[in-house]
């Protein structure tokens, strides 16, 4: 994202000159996602993977796939994918664990060594422990979201076996006009779908002042104070949003499709997820018009998911990794 405005830091384009020097001379990487295989690390440089989520469906080495199956746009075969997170992870000097299951997890999905892993929480999300009310006036002023309306934020993730040359597709499976004959007195929608996701959803007049389409290309965590709800399906976003102990509903219209055709899932949906699946629109509509969610459930899924989220992960990451 180009025009950004950081105070105390120097914006570098990805990919410039100036990347590739300033990657070779800095003293610290903080990355969130793989480095490709032929950046080199010198040995007295520190590596901090701080990744991007916790996840939901299965990752790296986890994924259990047929012989043949391909990644990527690449069509790269499983063992050269597996090969790229191998690469980079012998580089990693920290690796960031954001709760008790990732600490589990993580080292069998990126054979990272547990002394890697520091279980910290995520900083980017401390921000989700102290919300500032003036804040988040602000930035529904800036989307011109009337006072009198709550928020639906809604967030589904991009399919592995749905591109196309260009990036991945996504065929919106929601139906907008009904949800505002159902919700339009009490909620605006916000509609955000994933970065990789290249077809947007038109926008139609008569939805105006009820849908909010944001661009795919902004960041999620920008939105997530200012939702009242959270609508998603297989997307990790959950598990950052539950930390502000507000509903979360999951619409999963393909889970059979989903769950079996493409990577799988880490939990078992049914117990484990801090919300209700629902199939069809329609009753997933009611139940957020009559208010219905099990916030003791949520609060289940937070002590476990969710254990480090205190608002202190930056102090604790800075002294680790920093300390040093």
């Amino acid at each position: 994202q180009k025009n950004l405005d950081i105070p105390n830091s120097k914006i570098i384009e990805y990919f410039s000159i100036s990347y590739f020097y300033y990657l070779a001379h800095s003293k610290y990487w903080i990355v969130n996602c793989k480095l490709p295989g032929y950046v080199l690390k010198k040995e007295n440089q520190i590596y901090l993977q701080t990744w991007h989520g916790t996840p939901l469906k299965k990752l790296a080495h986890d994924i259990d796939v047929p012989e043949g199956t391909t990644f990527y746009r690449s069509q790269m075969d499983a063992q050269s994918m597996f090969k790229t997170y191998d690469v980079d992870v012998a580089r990693y000097n920290y690796m960031i664990s954001p709760n008790a299951f990732c600490t589990k997890v993580f080292p069998s999905a990126f054979q990272v060594p547990t002394h890697k892993l520091i279980e910290t929480g995520y900083p980017r999300n401390d921000v989700l422990s102290f919300v500032d009310e003036d804040r988040v006036k602000e930035k529904r002023a800036l989307l011109n979201i009337p006072e009198d309306k709550k928020i639906i934020l809604y967030a589904p993730t991009w399919r592995d076996n749905s591109y196309v040359a260009s990036g991945y597709t996504f065929e919106l499976k929601a139906d907008f006009h009904k949800w505002k004959e159902v919700l339009g007195d009490k909620y605006v929608v916000l509609f955000k779908p994933h970065y990789l996701i290249i077809n947007k959803y038109a926008q139609d007049s008569s939805l105006d002042g009820f849908l909010y389409s944001v661009p795919a290309e902004n960041d999620i965590a920008y939105y997530y104070e200012m939702a009242d709800v959270l609508i998603t399906d297989y997307s990790s976003v959950f598990f950052d949003y539950a930390i502000l102990k507000r509903p979360i509903y999951f619409y999963m219209y393909d889970l059979e499709e989903y769950a079996n055709d493409l990577r799988g899932f880490y939990l078992d949906i049914y117990k484990d997820l801090p919300g209700v699946i629902y199939r069809e629109e329609d009753k997933m509509l009611q139940s957020i018009f009559n208010d219905e969610f099990d916030f003791d459930h949520l609060k289940e899924f937070n002590s476990y998911f969710n254990n480090k989220e205190d608002g202190y992960a930056s102090k604790r990451v800075v002294d680790i990794v920093f300390g040093e």
